[in-house]
């Protein structure tokens, strides 16, 4: 009977979500957007409305996800002895169907995956690289200039080699239970027989509309007229449905060399704007790799994330030590908590901007950043009662002559993935293909990221300096995905959680944290939580509910105040009392499910 009422509750709120984002596409036509005044920039993946979740409970294993249909497709392998990375790779799997804005195998990922028998931390780094041939001056014009934004993104030139099915097969080597073609048969069967598009999907589509999308990934989007899938139509990819049957049989070679490379390579160097300079040997070169985690005591606790080339772990890392020695409340949103996490904010983009990118290729000060003694000089300019200015980087132990200021301009795609497994086993899984729907190059039944964008436009600062994080052969961009794993006292797992969003994916993360830890929320308030925070600029603050009052009392404290739409994705999964909590995002169309 509980099973029952579960499905019909997830009916209801399906139905209650399409007739929130149907609303949303109604608002958008009254003002004219839709679609012509979006198909000149390079949108992001917008707000298209809210659906409130409750908080779900299971005594064995939790997935928290971003689509009812990848969330079944985990639970699915839990069910058949599957562990937590087989039920992230089968999820992923079907979130490249169903939420194909925001990942896919044309794109990369971090792993973060606890072995509870072995008791050890795994990270796994699957981020995209840059080909051989790529040039610090990519993205510049012929008058030295950065080229626009949107122009980068929508070409040949801003894909990166893929690395998720790489870091996956990775994955799955050294930790799946099942085989790894049994992963791959709730995508197959949902390429062929086809899956209804959702609200979010399809009010992502009209808001874009179809300009910028290759012939072949218009085609399969939208109608003859340039008309979006409409919400609940049966949408079919027979040409992924092959694609996942060579991987699914050949393993990650049928990806890297043959067919599927061809085609990756063929659409990167036939793209209508700056084709690519991408080569078979370049895709057949990539490499996933493990990577030492980023790791600090918080609270009692331990909070682990993923480090270089992603500066979500460190970035996290740096902000949490630097406001443990102060009191951040007892209750949701005490302002003087808000104001000292985002005085930390700040002083942590500063030194994120200026510091880190890929560790195998420029030198990145991680223990510098994490010194006692330098956080204790930076925590010094933290004012409790009233806001800084824009904060400088500092100088960390262990570098010397320091980079150029940076100029990196991120998107904010990207799908997080959160479970933990019968066994107690955990995933924290970011995903991306960058911006909303990639670079929107098809290839073999997906889309190519626009990965490379995430470098920085400019390959040197306005006093000539070189950025850390500027365009380099084999380089992988910077990121800000934060997977990330807490451990109690014990040793135990006790919260996995992460973001899509962008650069904001640290404050997600960071929220987050402090509402599970400090405030004592439990998973779903915590995702549901209004969203805040600072990239060292003025305070963000998203519209509606506890919004306009934080901002309130955050511009008496001397901030600079900007409403936004802060568009998380937030999936947490905590283990209380001996049962798991599941919490998802409500602001986009995500599930967190367990048995």
């Amino acid at each position: 009977m509980p099973s029952l009422l579960r499905r019909g509750s997830a009916r209801a709120q399906g139905v209650r979500r399409a007739r929130v984002l149907a609303g949303a596409v109604a608002l958008l036509s009254l003002a004219g957007a839709l679609p012509a005044a979006a198909q000149t920039r390079a949108a992001p993946e917008r707000e298209t409305g809210r659906t409130e979740k409750p908080l779900v409970r299971s005594a064995r294993y939790m997935v928290s996800a971003a689509n009812p249909l990848a969330v079944e497709a985990g639970l699915e392998m839990l069910r058949a002895g599957g562990n937590a990375v087989d039920a992230a790779i089968a999820v992923q799997l079907v979130l490249n169907l169903v939420e194909p804005q925001s990942s896919g195998i044309g794109g990369g990922a971090f792993i973060l995956f606890w072995d509870q028998k072995a008791r050890q931390l795994r990270t796994y780094d699957g981020r995209e690289t840059a080909p051989a041939a790529a040039r610090p001056e990519r993205f510049l014009k012929a008058d030295g200039r950065p080229m626009p934004l949107r122009e980068a993104i929508f070409s040949g030139s801003s894909v990166g080699v893929p690395g998720l099915v790489a870091v996956m097969a990775l994955t799955h080597k050294q930790h799946g239970r099942l085989p790894w073609a049994r992963l791959f048969a709730p995508a197959i069967r949902l390429a062929e027989e086809g899956f209804q598009v959702s609200p979010r999907l399809h009010v992502l589509l009209r808001w874009i509309g179809p300009t910028g999308f290759s012939p072949r990934a218009r085609r399969y989007f939208f109608d003859a007229d340039g008309s979006a899938r409409t919400i609940g139509s049966r949408l079919k990819n027979p040409e992924f449905a092959r694609t996942l049957r060579e991987i699914a049989t050949g393993g990650e070679a049928a990806f890297y060399r043959g067919r599927i490379a061809r085609e990756i390579v063929a659409a990167v160097r036939a793209a209508a704007r700056h084709p690519g300079d991408m080569t078979e040997a370049d895709v057949a070169g990539y490499r996933a790799r493990e990577r030492p985690p980023v790791c600090i005591a918080y609270r009692q606790r331990r909070v682990c994330g993923m480090g270089p080339p992603s500066s979500g772990g460190l970035t996290v890392a740096m902000a949490l030590k630097l406001v443990e020695p102060f009191e951040l409340g007892r209750r949701p949103l005490d302002v003087r908590g808000v104001h000292v996490l985002t005085e930390a904010q700040k002083l942590a983009y500063a030194d994120r901007d200026r510091y880190m990118a890929d560790a195998d290729v420029v030198p990145v000060p991680v223990s510098g950043l994490l010194d006692p003694a330098y956080l204790d000089s930076r925590r010094r300019l933290i004012r409790p009662l009233r806001a800084g200015p824009k904060a400088s980087p500092g100088r960390p132990p262990g570098v010397g002559i320091p980079p150029g200021r940076d100029g990196t301009r991120e998107r904010k795609g990207t799908s997080h993935i959160s479970i933990v497994d019968a066994d107690g086993n955990a995933v924290s899984m970011t995903t991306t293909i960058e911006g909303a729907f990639g670079s929107r190059q098809w290839a073999a039944g997906f889309l190519l990221n626009n990965e490379l964008t995430d470098f920085s436009l400019r390959p040197r600062d306005a006093d000539g300096r070189p950025i850390a994080n500027r365009v380099q052969g084999g380089k992988r961009p910077r990121s800000s995905m934060a997977p990330t794993i807490v451990f109690d006292a014990k040793g135990e797992v006790e919260a996995v959680l992460g973001s899509p969003g962008g650069s904001r994916i640290i404050l997600y993360v960071l929220k987050s944290l402090v509402a599970l830890i400090d405030w004592g929320m439990d998973a779903q308030a915590a995702a549901a939580l209004v969203n805040f925070g600072s990239r060292n600029g003025p305070f963000e603050v998203e519209h509606g509910r506890d919004g306009p009052w934080l901002a309130l009392k955050m511009r008496a404290l001397g901030h600079e105040v900007t409403p936004s739409f802060l568009v998380s994705g937030t999936h947490i999964v905590v283990r209380r009392g001996g049962r798991l909590e599941g919490g998802a995002d409500p602001r986009r169309e995500g599930v967190a499910r367990g048995e």
